[in-house]
């Protein structure tokens, strides 16, 4: 592992001030990604802006507009919170299954969506869900903030601050997962609010994506049968030593199933 500074600010305006300072740095949330990447020399910071004292990056808040978290917040703490289970409970049990305990108790919100892994759970309900990002300097809607294969809308020196989840009549939540790493082979989110339905697809690219031919046959009818009679082509998926790209597009009708089911 390359040396890099460490820096530990106590507040959101000096960890900006230290990115901006230094182009090379890089905030670090839980480190459930950027320390493995490190270790392996895919990522060799100049300084790490450890983002851990920086209370008011934590925390969530149920508003009449819906639920606003904070971009520090681990996946246990999404997944206990009572606000959560009980406005979107299908969030809960996404938070509830990524990776083990101790990702669990480390990995945060903010630090899962700037790393957007192909394969992270968190894209899929931000993309279904229509949230929208909140950073230092600006508020980005879902579609148009996941760019590619680890890539986002975020500028080098910008830092996620908190997330949006507007409230959803219905949203449930389905993944088969890599049985080692827990991360998602698919995953399916799916929301509807009023007559409007989004279904995300993660795991099965290299970026989190929508459906759209799902979504027009769940807005004609919301039942799991209507994904029936949707074919879901295989061209541009994933295909690895887990699973073709075949085997993805048929994962992805049978979780979107799933998914409406439990989201009743």
């Amino acid at each position: 592992m390359n040396r890099f500074e460490y820096r530990r600010p106590d507040s959101a305006q000096q960890a900006i001030a230290q990115l901006r300072a230094n182009p090379e740095a890089k905030p670090i949330a839980g480190g459930q990604s950027l320390l493995p990447a490190m270790k392996l020399g895919l990522a060799a910071p100049a300084a790490l802006i450890d983002l851990a004292r920086v209370r008011e990056l934590r925390g969530i808040t149920a508003q009449a507009d819906g639920l606003r978290i904070g971009a520090m917040t681990t996946h246990a703490e999404v997944a206990a919170a009572p606000e959560v289970r009980r406005s979107l409970p299908a969030l809960a049990r996404l938070a509830d299954g990524i990776g083990d305990p101790a990702v669990r108790n480390r990995g945060t919100l903010g630090g899962s969506l700037a790393n957007n892994d192909p394969a992270a759970d968190y894209p899929a309900a931000v993309l279904a869900l229509a949230a929208t990002i909140e950073t230092d300097r600006r508020t980005i809607a879902a579609d148009d903030f996941f760019r590619g294969l680890y890539e986002t809308a975020l500028e080098p020196d910008e830092l996620i601050v908190a997330v949006r989840f507007p409230p959803a009549d219905k949203a449930g939540w389905a993944k088969f997962e890599q049985p080692a790493s827990r991360f998602a082979l698919v995953g399916v989110f799916v929301a509807r609010r009023g007559d409007a339905v989004r279904v995300a697809v993660t795991g099965a690219a290299a970026c989190v994506f929508r459906a759209p031919a799902l979504e027009a046959a769940l807005a004609r009818e919301w039942s799991p049968r209507a994904c029936d009679s949707v074919t879901i082509a295989a061209d541009g998926l994933n295909g690895d030593l887990h699973a073709s790209a075949e085997y993805r597009a048929h994962l992805v009708r049978v979780l979107a199933k799933r998914a409406v089911e439990s989201a009743g």
